[in-house]
């Protein structure tokens, strides 16, 4: 069927762009001499995290212990929470995991976390498997001071059913940089702080056999990777949106789209689709690289986007647009920010040109906990 004969809202991603980004982003690690673990939380989906898997991916991260048991059951063996794991409850989950023969890493930055990990793993045939992120500018989670991580060593050395499997960081600072060339600044600086704890634990005896990194705005314009780094962990790139589109000047490498319906025309000016915050989300992004205008971008229409939503409703403001448009026609939305819109839907839709060739389970939605 061709994809007008959709009902919208409806989630559409063309295979095509899709492929090609994915092949992007593990030529690129090759080149680098890096592993490459695309961070699934972007797209949700078993489907396409196979398909990164076949063209080399060294395994994958997730942000949930939902997502990782879900990505369990569809085949994917190699999983990195990239995220403080707490909480008797979910630590079960994730042994229960590894007991089932996935190879899972869960995030740490604390010796509370860790203490915890131990009771629950005691005496566990696989002892838990830590990684320690490294904050390094975002102002998020992660290990600040030096002597924290001195104590976080001995915390982990001091727990025989706790294994240091490697360090991890997400230099998300870099998307309200000014300029590429700002992007690479702080990009390196983050590499470069993440390495600087990896060795200061390889001189404790405790190397890491993972150093893991990344975002998708740093790692879209051949930035060189700091000796040291072992595995690059974008996720965005997959699919981009409209404020990736801004890092690299073009919407060409967009996949996903937000299918509408014109749903009203009631001034000279203003237009309604059938699709608002619960389909597009809300959110913007005002500053720096990845900068986008409005809540939105018109696909087709270079000047048009959605000015605000309301829970069904987006609105578009433009007389070219209006004028362009009757009711019922369909158009496709960039949103702004894609990762958030995956999961707002059950399924996509996935094109051949401009016809849908298949229909993708976003099997990994809702997994909050």
């Amino acid at each position: 069927m061709h994809y007008t004969e959709l009902d919208t809202p409806s989630l559409l991603i063309d295979r095509a762009i899709l492929e090609s980004n994915l092949r992007f982003m593990q030529d690129y690690a090759d080149a680098q001499g890096v592993a490459l673990r695309p961070h699934t939380k972007t797209h949700k989906m078993p489907a396409i995290a196979m398909m990164q898997m076949e063209l080399g991916a060294a395994g994958i991260a997730v942000a949930k212990v939902g997502e990782a048991e879900v990505m369990a059951e569809h085949g994917l063996r190699n999983i990195l929470i990239a995220n403080e794991i707490v909480g008797e409850t979910k630590l079960r989950r994730i042994r229960a995991l590894a007991e089932r023969g996935v190879d899972i890493v869960f995030g740490v930055d604390c010796p509370e976390q860790v203490e915890a990990a131990q009771r629950v793993f005691c005496g566990a045939s696989i002892p838990a498997q830590v990684s320690i992120e490294i904050e390094v500018g975002e102002n998020r989670s992660g290990i600040i001071e030096e002597a924290d991580f001195h104590a976080l060593l001995d915390c982990i050395a001091a727990c025989p059913d706790v294994h240091l499997r490697g360090l991890f960081s997400h230099d998300g600072n870099s998307y309200s940089a000014p300029d590429i060339d700002a992007c690479h600044a702080i990009a390196v600086a983050a590499m470069e702080r993440t390495v600087h704890f990896a060795r200061m634990a390889e001189e404790r005896g405790m190397k890491p056999e993972s150093v893991s990194f990344g975002s998708t705005p740093s790692l879209m314009h051949g930035l060189g990777i700091v000796p040291g780094i072992t595995e690059l962990r974008p996720g965005t790139y997959a699919f981009m949106d409209a404020s990736q589109a801004n890092v690299i000047g073009s919407q060409e490498r967009c996949a996903a789209t937000v299918l509408a319906t014109v749903m009203s025309r009631p001034t000279a000016e203003r237009v309604i689709l059938d699709v608002g915050a619960k389909g597009i989300t809300m959110q913007e992004r005002r500053k720096g690289i990845c900068a986008a205008p409005g809540k939105g971008s018109i696909m087709g229409w270079p000047n048009v986007h959605i000015d605000s939503v309301y829970d069904e409703h987006a609105i578009v403001y433009s007389r070219e647009f209006r004028d362009g448009t009757r009711i019922g026609d369909k158009v496709r939305i960039i949103p702004v920010h894609i990762c958030p819109v995956c999961n707002l839907y059950d399924k996509a839709y996935l094109l051949d040109g401009e016809e849908v060739a298949a229909k993708l389970e976003i099997a990994c939605r809702g997994k909050q906990r």
